[in-house]
């Protein structure tokens, strides 16, 4: 049986209680986001809290939200949090994102996402499954996100997303819309041969020349990671 736990150098993810749980593509957003300069972060859709934690490994002053719809995925994240050795900095908001904003709260530096994604593909049957990773009438649209993230943003600040290339092309539409525009951009490989995987985009409010990099997750001839992802995860992953 596998664990229910995910164990990293300097925390654990527990994720029992969570539909989805730790992945590749998501360990690479929390590694790359530049979050180093933000003194307050914002982690939309939190699921277990793995990308507000390795937001606060990788910079030790930023206070950290994070919010979470699900009941079970928002108690398993502020269990994380609490166990996490930054418990003091992070802060777990169980609900809609909405009601977080109708706070109105200090504008945040960075905002990083992992949205729910798959429109076509067969919907699971289990419930909150598909809440994480299928977008639906009944979850936070790409339009939604777009217009609360430019709302809760400072002028300066940032928003970092990961989806697949067809659904970031969407995304960017909308995030036009709503007055933030793409900055740098990620081209995410399997392999450096394989078609692109996933995209890791940060948008601001000043639009310009986007720098776009590709990198792969693994070695073109074998099943060993490549050295990129290598350096990027050394500080996270226990094996490397």
């Amino acid at each position: 049986m596998a664990n229910s736990y995910f164990q990293f150098k300097q925390f654990r993810i527990e994720q029992a209680g969570c539909a989805m749980k730790v992945c590749t593509d998501a360990c690479v957003l929390g590694a790359l986001a530049a979050v180093e300069d933000a003194d307050r972060i914002l982690d939309i859709g939190a699921g277990t809290g793995l990308l507000a934690l390795m937001a606060a490994q990788r910079n030790p002053a930023a206070r950290i939200e994070a919010v979470e719809l699900d009941e079970a995925a928002a108690a398993q994240a502020a269990a994380n949090f609490g166990a996490s050795p930054w418990a003091g900095r992070l802060t777990l908001h169980a609900g809609a994102l909405a009601a977080l904003a109708a706070t109105a709260p200090r504008p945040f530096d960075h905002i990083l996402c992992n949205p729910p994604f798959f429109r076509n593909a067969l919907r699971s049957p289990d419930a909150r499954r598909t809440q994480a990773r299928h977008a639906a009438p009944d979850t936070l649209s790409f339009a939604e996100l777009a217009r609360f993230a430019a709302d809760l943003l400072t002028n300066a600040g940032r928003l970092t997303v990961l989806l697949p290339p067809p659904e970031m092309r969407e995304f960017e539409q909308e995030a036009a819309r709503a007055g933030l525009f793409p900055l740098t951009r990620l081209v995410l490989h399997h392999r450096a041969t394989s078609k692109p995987l996933r995209h890791i985009t940060a948008f601001g409010r000043a639009g310009g020349p986007v720098t776009e990099t590709a990198h792969s997750l693994y070695a073109s001839d074998s099943d060993a990671y490549s050295a990129w992802f290598r350096e990027r995860l050394g500080p996270f992953y226990l094996a490397l």
